[in-house]
């Protein structure tokens, strides 16, 4: 388990190994999300560029919106 000591003026130095787990380098940013029991994950925050095709299927072409209307009467008309 890995250990750091908090400054008067509330900061701490991640240990190597958990910034090493979290691939971070200086400059990046991390995220701390409270959960219930008072416990605290820390992740490495995305930029929201990162993201941008995150769920494109790859050799799939988009869904036209009546192609989308189509699909959804046909599933209500199975039923």
């Amino acid at each position: 388990m890995q250990e750091s000591t908090l400054t008067i003026k509330g900061q701490t130095t991640l240990p190597r190994d958990v910034r090493q787990a979290l691939n971070l380098q200086p400059g990046d940013r991390v995220r701390y999300m409270i959960l219930d029991g008072g416990e605290v994950r820390i992740v490495r925050s995305q930029p929201v560029m990162k993201l941008a095709g995150l769920l494109k299927a790859r050799g799939k072409s988009p869904v036209s919106l009546a192609a989308m209307d189509e699909a959804i009467a046909q599933g209500a008309a199975d039923k």
